[in-house]
This record gives structure tokens, sequence and C-alpha cells, in this order.
């Protein structure tokens, strides 16, 4: 395949669009960047495979940033990575015994439900108050990311978001916070595993990857650093925007077929 220069450039630009987007507002890279790869020709296994692999640069670019910040808590972000690989190595393993459409339409349904929790919730997440970790908050906090975990290995779109609410819901981050621990460790920890496992596939398109690794990784540092700038009110509208539309496009991509062949 001859290189194209106008093809690189335009995937460098989805990218940055893209895990700006994500790095900004704690998940839905995969709201631009999946669906675009498609629509370029890519079949959807091979640009599931491909966005997996590139989405891991995300984190890098926000580890950057984040880092610079001390954003993260030590202790949960071990607890991220214990409970939620395991989910994820089993997700990516495991053929889930429901149908893809009902999959990806009961992701849509709960990631519209996310958006409209959080914006009815007004005072939600302004605010950092880490919750105690004791045995009650650990173990129910666990269950809940290998959960999610099992998810973003087998379905992978908008888990993100999940992981987002969750630690400002239960482990009481302000949205700032959350998006931090969500980019940098399920961005480098989870996608990287699950690129790991997916990389053996044979399915990812490697022409395409160093003009996506690129921009993910300047959008993933743009991002992170707006975040940080615009204080976490920002960051709680950007989320519940981007958990609207992420959930309308999964219903979209989960009933279109159907209602065309009508």
């Amino acid at each position: 395949m001859s290189f194209d220069p106008l093809l690189q450039l335009g995937l460098t630009v989805i990218a940055v669009i893209a895990n700006a987007l994500s790095a900004f507002a704690g998940g839905g890279a995969g709201l631009v960047q999946l669906p675009a790869l498609i629509l370029l020709g890519l079949p959807f296994a091979s640009a599931l495979a491909t966005h997996k692999v590139a989405s891991v640069a995300l984190g890098v670019g926000a580890a950057g940033r984040h880092w610079r910040a001390s954003s993260l808590n030590r202790n949960l972000s071990g607890l991220l990575l214990l409970a939620g690989l395991p989910g994820v190595w089993l997700g990516a393993n495991a053929v889930l015994a429901i149908p893809d459409r009902v999959a990806t339409a009961a992701l849509g349904l709960l990631t519209l439900g996310l958006g409209v929790y959080s914006a009815r919730r007004s005072e939600l997440g302004r605010t950092d108050n880490p919750a105690p970790l004791n045995t009650r908050t650990v173990g129910i906090g666990a269950a809940v990311l290998f959960g999610i975990g099992i998810l973003n290995g087998s379905l992978t779109s908008g888990t993100g978001l999940f992981v987002t609410l969750w630690l400002v819901r239960w482990f009481g981050l302000s949205y700032s916070r959350a998006v931090a621990h969500t980019l940098i460790l399920v961005g480098l920890g989870w996608n990287g595993s699950g690129a790991l496992v997916l990389g053996f596939s044979g399915e990812i398109h490697w022409a395409w990857l160093p003009a996506l690794i690129a921009g993910s990784l300047i959008g993933g540092y743009l991002g992170a650093h707006l975040s940080l700038v615009r204080g976490s009110g920002m960051v709680k509208r950007a989320f519940e925007a981007l958990a609207l539309l992420m959930g309308a496009s999964l219903l979209i991509r989960a009933f279109g077929s159907t209602f065309g062949s009508i």
C-alpha cells in the first residue's frame, strides 16, 4: 500500500480531536475515532483493534500532564488496576453470550443513564471529597470496577465514562481527579492489556497506527491540560454532553440497520 500523506494527516487530525475530547471529559474517544476508521474503509474488527492500540497513546499523553499536577491517589490507583485488569482480560478473551446488537443497545441505554444521572445532581463531583478506603468501599468498588473491566475488554466503547462516574459517585473524587485516574489507569493499564490481546488477533491495521498514535498523544495532553485549567464544573458538563451523545450513537448503531430495512 502506497503512502498517502493526506490520509495520514486526516488520521492525525481525527485522533487529536477524538482524544482531546476524551481527555477532557473522561472517556469517549471511540465516539469519533472508531466510526471514522470504519468510514475510511476498515472492517469493524480491524477498526476496533487498531483503535484499541492507538488509544493507549491517549493515556501516555494525558499521563504527562496529570503526573505533573500530582492528580493521582496511589491506593485508589492500585485498586483500579487490581480490580479492573482481571475483568479486562476476561472480557477480551471471552465470547459474550448475548448478541452484539443487544449488548450495544444495553450499553447505549446505560451511557444515556450516566449523563442523565450526573445532570440531575448539580453538585456531584464539583469538589474533591475522597471516601475512606474501608472494607465496604473497597469491596463494592472493586466488584463494580471488575464488571466495568469486562465491558472494557469485550465491548470497548464508552467504558471510560463508566469508570469516571463511578470514581465520582462511589469514591468521592471531583470530576477533574476522576478523569485523571481514568485516563492514565484505564488508558494505559486497561487499554494496554486489551491491546496486547488484540495484537495477537492479526486484525490491527499497522499502516495507520503512527498517525493515530501521534494524534492520540497530542490530543491526550491537550485535553488533560484543558481539564485541569477549566476545573471540575466544566469537566462535569462535558462529561454529561459526551455521555448523552455516545449513548445516542450506540443506540443508533444498534437499531439503525433494523430501521433501515423497514
